[in-house]
């Protein structure tokens, strides 16, 4: 299996966390807090710098009041134009 940092679908994944974020108005600093995350942290997932485990991608689209199913379904759907 090869590593997913850089690929497509993590891509899709870093494209679909910042756009939910700013289109919902909210600020890396303001996702942190509610994360009770450094700010550093929201900035290395979005810079694919640092990956998202399971749980902290629940978390995450919970914070953006979000699906996770959904969300994924979005991530895969995009991951699939991208590869045409």
């Amino acid at each position: 299996m090869t590593r997913s940092l850089r690929t497509p679908g993590h891509q899709a994944l870093m494209q679909v966390l910042i756009e939910t974020r700013k289109l919902k108005g909210i600020t890396q600093q303001e996702l942190a807090n509610r994360l009770d995350r450094p700010q550093s942290y929201i900035a290395k997932v979005e810079t694919g710098e640092r990956r998202l485990d399971v749980i902290e991608f629940i978390e995450w689209t919970k914070e953006l009041e979000l699906s996770p199913g959904s969300t994924l379904s979005e991530i895969e759907d995009r991951i699939r134009v991208s590869l045409k």
